[in-house]
């Protein structure tokens, strides 16, 4: 029997980042990790193996970081976990005991089994193990027709991906824009507009009726009728929280699956976290749950778990999950955090609404410059900012990162509006009309004068 203190089931970006962290926490600890994959893929850069790694081994997560960190590395699958008597049962046979358990087992991507032709050869889920994906870009070398089904990030990616291969690209979304539960309609609208100017075909508020073939695809069928072509179909539905383990723990999850966690990732069962995918998601501020999966997010509840194992150490303001996102399609980057104006008008919030349109360089002349378009959205009477959104160049990434701590620290309209920032003409839009600047501007303006 293998004894540990500290037992992590899981080697994604949760798992990886809570067993490194807890090393560095707690030196006199032993710490093993226990994945079932034998290599780690990037979870978010899997759609860029099928447009510009075209090698899933460039997309890997090394190793190196876990064993130089002095953890552990057990490939392996968990079968069982007796949380009595501290023990984790590998399927080699081989036992594990534990003093702290760590779930990261992350998520499962969604085969809708009531789909008629859902199991058809050339039909990818997006599953992220390194062999299955290789044997998905050999298959899809040869392909010229793929049809996405599901109009998210990871959707959007592969779309712009295979697009750029030199495939015929058509995306089915059932709502009426793709992106809906990130952006507003403005914003996805650019996008839209972009794939579509690209070459991807976009068939919006339509519903999948079957996936036909005989043994292999041939093509997908919609509820209106029409008929498109494919040769391959990827499914790009979302994903569900893998919570076997969980269930057989007797752990609370919640009614959609998610384990039931508290500020600190502790779960109903004593000594026992979960971080990432399979951990619940509150929102910041309405403290629902919401459906956000990210490697970003799985990463910040790593550090709080590793930090807390063995008491609290670190006090944890209840912020909840901000919801940050970017994303780039094509030659434009796209970021999103907390909420959006859709969702803050249906749940009732008092908001006032700020823009900004500027270049990110200046003079706008210089090679490489990128229009940006920054829509904050702060609360009406105390002007905290709740949410913002931006497109444009490479310096979204960066720029939706500073409304993400903004949104948690309770900023204002007046104190992004007046925030200092370091400008230079290579590099950033103009002192005098700097994004955030001037969108937090606007806002104060509407505030002011309400």
């Amino acid at each position: 029997m293998i004894e540990t203190d500290i037992l992590v089931i899981g080697g994604s970006a949760g798992g990886i980042l809570t067993a490194t962290t807890a090393r560095r926490m707690y030196p006199d600890k032993k710490v093993v990790m226990v994945r079932k994959n034998k290599t780690v893929m990037v979870p978010c850069g899997i759609p860029y193996i099928f447009g510009t790694l075209y090698d899933t081994a460039k997309n890997r997560i090394p190793d190196e970081m876990v064993k130089n960190a002095g953890v552990e590395l057990i490939i392996d699958e968990v079968i069982s976990v007796d949380k009595d008597k501290k023990v984790a049962v590998l399927k080699s046979g081989e036992e594990i005991k534990w003093d702290k358990l760590v779930l990261a087992t992350g998520s499962l991507p969604v085969i809708p089994k009531w789909l008629p032709g859902h199991d058809l050869e050339n039909v990818f889920p997006i599953i992220k193990d390194e062999e299955y994906l290789a044997n998905m870009l050999n298959k899809l070398q040869d392909i010229k027709d793929v049809v996405i089904i599901g109009g998210g990030f990871i959707g959007v990616e592969f779309a712009e991906q295979l697009s750029k291969a030199g495939k015929q690209v058509t995306l089915v979304e059932i709502a009426n824009k793709i992106l809906w539960q990130a952006f507003d309609d403005e914003i996805a609208a650019i996008a839209e507009q972009d794939l579509e100017s690209n070459g991807v075909t976009l068939k919006l508020g339509e519903k999948v009726k079957a996936i036909l073939g005989n043994g292999k695809v041939e093509a997908v069928e919609l509820e209106s009728g029409e008929k498109i072509n494919a040769q391959a179909v990827i499914l790009s539905m979302g994903v569900v929280p893998n919570t076997e383990l969980a269930q057989q723990l007797g752990l609370d999850l919640t009614r959609k699956g998610a384990i039931v966690v508290d500020e600190y990732m502790r779960t109903s069962a004593p000594d026992i976290f979960a971080v990432g995918d399979c951990a619940v998601k509150r929102d910041c501020f309405t403290n629902r749950h919401v459906p956000i999966l990210l490697a970003s997010t799985a990463a910040m509840e790593a550090r709080i778990a590793a930090a807390n194992l063995y008491g609290i150490r670190l006090i944890r303001e209840n912020r909840g999950t901000v919801s940050a996102f970017s994303t780039k399609i094509f030659n434009k980057t796209y970021g999103v955090a907390g909420i959006i104006e859709r969702f803050a008008k249906e749940d009732g919030f008092d908001y006032i609404v700020g823009k900004a349109a500027t270049m990110d360089r200046h003079p706008g002349s210089l090679p490489g410059a990128s229009k940006v378009e920054v829509k904050l959205i702060f609360s009406r009477n105390s002007g905290v900012l709740i949410g913002g959104q931006i497109v444009g160049g490479d310096s979204v990434g960066e720029m939706i990162n500073i409304l993400s701590l903004a949104i948690q620290k309770g900023i204002t309209a007046n104190e992004l509006s007046t925030m200092q920032v370091a400008t230079h003409p290579l590099v950033t839009a103009s002192p005098i009309a700097y994004p955030i600047n001037a969108a937090a501007l606007d806002a104060l303006v509407k505030i002011c004068n309400r």
